[in-house]
């Protein structure tokens, strides 16, 4: 029972870290006026030093597994030559169909709803 505990807590923690990371930069690209790849390389430095001291679990649920591949994604353009307007474009719509995925299952709109009219 302990263990299970231990690891539910490690995995709570990765995810978190996972978020905050993904954030980070989401938030940096869309507030900078103009960056360019060099302080999106130190971003991506700074905020990863978070991450790597907490080791990686393995996530079971889609949601996360997509926010995993999200922060793989940052990694990679870290080291791609892609310029910085191509990099912001694809995590943005990267960071949208997320965000599209995770708020589908949670809305429905009460018209789409057909229980609406069972009590008539």
């Amino acid at each position: 029972m302990n263990a299970s505990k231990e690891e539910n807590s490690k995995r709570l923690r990765y995810i978190r870290l996972l978020g905050r990371f993904i954030s980070g930069i989401i938030s940096w690209l869309s507030k900078a006026q103009s960056p360019t790849k060099e302080q999106y390389d130190q971003k991506v430095d700074m905020n990863f030093r978070f991450l790597e001291k907490n080791e990686a679990v393995k996530l079971y649920k889609d949601e996360y597994t997509e926010l995993e591949a999200l922060g793989q994604k940052i990694l990679d353009f870290r080291a791609s030559e892609n310029d910085i307007e191509t990099i912001k474009e694809e995590l943005f719509y990267a960071q949208n169909q997320l965000e599209k995925r995770i708020n589908a299952r949670r809305y429905k709109k009460s018209k789409h709803d057909n229980h609406t009219t069972d009590g008539w």
